[in-house]
């Protein structure tokens, strides 16, 4: 079973704040983030159960961990019904929370 992988207004605007903070810089790591992030949505698709929980007492919020460079991304995400999933917030790792 597939899950349809939604992704938020927050969550989209979230990725084009980090795609905006490498970009000046590094213009090619800003696209290899993108793909890295892109992928990491894909791997919920199939398996959103085996990331992490967010609270006990809410098991379907859950975020993914996307490895990139030194530290990588953080997906927030909750399981929303049987065939769908939201992604919610996307965040660096060394930051301290999401926005």
């Amino acid at each position: 079973m597939s899950f349809l992988v939604r992704i938020s207004t927050a969550a989209q605007d979230d990725l084009e704040r980090l795609l905006d903070f490498l970009a000046p810089t590094d213009y090619a790591s800003a696209l290899r983030a993108r793909a890295a992030i892109e992928r990491g949505y894909g791997l919920l698709a199939d398996m959103p159960f085996a990331c992490r929980k967010v609270d006990a007492n809410n098991p379907l919020l859950r975020e993914l961990v996307i490895p990139f460079g030194g530290a990588g991304y953080v997906a927030l995400f909750e399981i929303t019904d049987a065939d769908t999933l939201t992604v919610l917030a996307v965040r660096h790792q060394r930051e301290d929370d999401y926005h």
